[in-house]
Parts: structure tokens; C-alpha cells; sequence
């Protein structure tokens, strides 16, 4: 219900006189009285900028929102290749005694966001441009523009078992296991002395009558051939021996090669499984190498010490390339590591990047990383070779 009104009014004088208004002074205690301000008129600059301002809010709102064709890649978890996952071994062996260690070797990752199914907004590139731990590259650089999110998972894990097969052979042949393996030839490099001489199926056995019962044979073999000789490459064609001469190419580094996509299949003394989850790529072959042969050996490599590294790992024992080990180095040193081993080819990238308190160690082969984590658990490592 609403008030009922009064005629008469509290600011009225109660005679019938006219109110006469004191002058603002009228006594000499009284506050001056504070004048309202007078708005200024709105003009048309004002009402210009007032709607860009609202604009802008919209657009940065938009823009934040809207994915973006970048890839930012930062430090992703670490995983002790001597410890466990979930309470699980991440290295499991059975066939041959294995041994306790008491160091880490922490195998790094890198995490990326990005490209398919993981898109990137302008807050995110901001963030990733001012952040010393960050990269911001085009997402064509880092993900192939014409694969699925499904397409370069399913790429990822099959990297991985590759990586957890070679670094196996390669750490069980550091060792001095003999791992057979059978050669089948997957197919042939095009315009290559192989092509329309080798066919898809065949067994590789011998070169220029020397057996080869492994791939380090068959790359020990082409160790003595000039790039541009002929060999004679034996092989088992459905079952039946024939010998075929294959004229050799350079792989570009004064290398002859035989220009085949070999498919071996292993036959291995020891069982060894690697279990990891939610980690793909071929990265992490040279950490899985050493935790092997460290759980194999009775004495304690690491001996304590928290040792990173990276690098992929091929059937021959050679250290490989990665991507993102400055974010990597930034990871290990996070995650308590007071050493990195650090594939000798991306040294360029690590000069200059590496965090205080981590030293970096320079590796070329699985033999050299193995002594490194040896000298690091002797407390011998002033001799090591470092990035410079």
C-alpha cells in the first residue's frame, strides 16, 4: 500500500511569510556548502571512445575464446626407469637376476598443447610467450597439418613400442647377450640399387658370404663397403636360399647403405616389459637402455644420484635426436635431477638453457651413457664431456 501524501512540506516555514535564503556565510561556524559538480556534456568523442572501449572488451573476450594455429610445448612429468608406476615395476625382467639400485634415472617428457583436439586460445600463447619454461611455435611445425588426433596417438604408442623394443636389444647387446633376430625386408627405398632386385618378404642372412644373424651384424657388414660398391646380399626368398647383387648408395654421410626397410623380429634371451602409461613417442629409448642394464648388473650404476637424460636409441646402440629438451632440462632439474644426459646432436640447443644446479653430460652412444651414469655413482664425473 503506498504512503498517503501531506500537504504540508518540512523545508516550508510555518508562517505565511516567504522564506528568506541565508547567504552562505550567514554564520561564521557554519561548513561551507558543497556545490555539486556540473556533469560535462557528453560529446562525440566521448561516446566514439565509450563504444570502441565496449569493442575491444568483446573482441579480446572473442579472441580469448577462439582457437589459435599455435603449439605450446612445456615440462611434462619425469618417470624413474628403476622405480615403479601405480606400484608396478616400470622395468620388469624375468629369465635373469636382477639387482636393487638405489639412484634414479629418470627418463623426461614434454608436454604440448595444440593442433587436434587440444586447442590453444590467445590467453594461452600469451602465457606461453612470456614464460622462460614455454615455446610458442605453428602448430604445422610441431603436428602433422593432415593427421587426426586419433592418427597421432595411435603414431605416438607405435613410436613407443618401437623405443622399448630397440632400447631392449640395444641395452641386452651392451651386455654381451646375443639376440637373433630375423631380417624381413619390408620393402625398398625407390631408384635405389635394391629396388626391382629385393622383394617385399625377404629374409636377409649374409653380405658377401658373412652370416648376419642381427641388425648390428648387418650394420657392422656395411661398416667395410663403399658407398657405390656392389655386394652380394644373401637371402631366404619363400624359403629358398638366392644370392643378389645390390649396388650400394651413400646415406649422405659417406655411409653405403643397401636402401632397405628392414622389419626385424627378436628373439630374446631375457624377457623384459616396460610398463608406462600415458607417455608416447621414441624419445625416452636411452633412459629405458640404462634402467635395463642397471637392473641386470650386480652393481648400483647410479649408486644414489638423480640422473636425467633423453635421446631415441636404435638396434645399433647410437644416441638420437629430440625435440624439446629445453623444456626437458627444466623438468629434470624441477623433479630433484642434479645430472642430464643429453643427446650429443642437440647440444646447440642446450648451451645456454640449463637450469642451476643441473650439469649436463654429453652422449653419442648407449656405451657413453652408461659410463656417465658409472662416473656420476663414483663421484667421477669432472672428466665427463658437457654441451658447449
Amino acid at each position: 500500500m503506498e504512503r498517503a501524501s501531506s500537504n504540508a512540506r518540512n523545508d516550508v516555514p510555518v508562517n505565511d511569510e516567504p522564506a528568506t535564503a541565508l547567504p552562505d556565510t550567514a554564520h561564521p561556524d557554519a561548513p561551507p556548502a558543497v556545490r555539486a559538480p556540473e556533469e560535462p556534456p557528453l560529446t562525440r568523442r566521448a561516446i566514439t571512445l565509450s563504444v570502441l572501449t565496449v569493442l575491444l572488451a568483446l573482441l579480446l573476450a572473442l579472441a580469448s575464446a577462439v582457437p589459435l594455429p599455435y603449439a605450446i610445448s612445456g615440462p611434462g612429468p619425469t618417470r624413474n626407469t628403476l622405480g615403479d608406476q601405480g606400484g608396478v615395476q616400470l622395468i620388469s625382467i624375468s629369465g635373469a637376476t636382477t639387482y636393487p639400485a638405489t639412484g634414479k634415472l629418470l627418463l623426461t617428457t614434454v608436454s604440448t598443447s595444440g593442433g587436434p583436439g587440444y586447442p590453444v586460445t590467445l590467453g594461452d600463447v600469451l602465457r606461453g610467450w612470456v614464460s622462460n619454461a614455454r615455446s610458442v611455435r605453428p602448430v604445422e611445425d610441431v603436428f602433422p597439418p593432415s593427421e587426426s588426433r586419433q592418427q597421432i596417438d595411435q603414431t605416438n604408442k607405435a613410436d613407443m613400442v618401437t623405443s622399448q623394443e630397440d632400447a631392449t636389444v640395444s641395452a641386452l647387446q651392451e651386455l654381451g647377450y646375443r639376440v637373433p633376430t630375423t631380417l624381413t625386408v619390408d620393402g625398398t627405398v625407390p631408384a635405389s640399387g635394391a629396388d626391382g632386385v629385393v622383394e617385399k618378404g625377404d629374409v636377409v642372412v649374409s653380405v658377401d658370404g658373412a652370416p648376419v644373424t642381427s641388425y648390428l651384424a648387418l650394420s657392422t657388414a656395411m661398416d667395410a663397403v663403399r658407398p657405390g660398391a656392389d655386394v652380394t646380399l644373401g637371402v631366404r626368398r619363400s624359403g629358398v636360399a638366392q644370392d643378389l647383387t645390390v649396388r650400394t648408395t651413400d646415406d649422405g654421410t659417406g655411409r653405403a647403405i643397401l636402401g632397405l626397410y628392414i622389419a626385424p623380429t627378436f628373439d630374446f634371451p631375457v624377457d623384459v616389459s616396460i610398463k608406462i602409461d600415458d607417455i608416447g613417442g621414441p624419445s625416452a629409448g636411452t633412459m629405458f637402455a640404462l634402467g635395463i642394464i642397471d637392473r641386470l648388473t650386480p652393481a648400483d650404476e647410479a649408486n644414489g644420484k638423480v640422473i636425467a637424460g633423453t635421446g631415441t636409441m636404435n638396434l645399433t646402440g647410437d644416441v638420437g635426436p629430440i625435440g624439446g629438451i629445453q623444456q626437458k632440462l627444466i623438468g629434470a632439474r624441477r623433479d630433484g635431477a642434479q645430472w642430464f644426459l643429453a643427446p650429443a646432436s642437440n647440444c646447440n640447443e642446450v648451451v645456454g638453457h640449463v637450469p642451476s644446479g643441473l650439469t649436463v653430460v654429453k652422449i653419442s652412444t648407449l656405451h657413453q651413457a652408461r659410463e656417465a651414469v658409472i662416473a656420476i655413482g663414483a663421484g667421477k664425473a669432472g672428466s665427463l664431456p658437457g654441451c658447449s
